[in-house]
């Protein structure tokens, strides 16, 4: 189940565990892409909850490595 996480959740984990996440989120986001292909899916909005959860902690991830490389 896609929830939105909030961003102050995602600052107090570790590196180890946003990266655990962002995996978990992303074969979360294949499943749900397939699922529409085959107009199985009764939930749609939940693909967009996936995506910004991915871009929210790859943000913090990129934040917590220093930003700007």
């Amino acid at each position: 189940m896609v929830k939105l996480m909030k961003t102050s959740e995602i600052r107090n984990m570790s590196t180890e565990e946003i990266n655990k996440k962002i995996e978990e989120l992303k074969s979360e986001l294949f499943d749900l892409r397939m699922k529409q292909a085959t107009a199985s899916m009764e939930k749609s909005h939940r693909i967009n909850a996936a995506r910004k959860d991915i871009a929210r902690l790859k943000t913090v991830l990129n934040e917590k490595k220093g930003g700007n490389e």
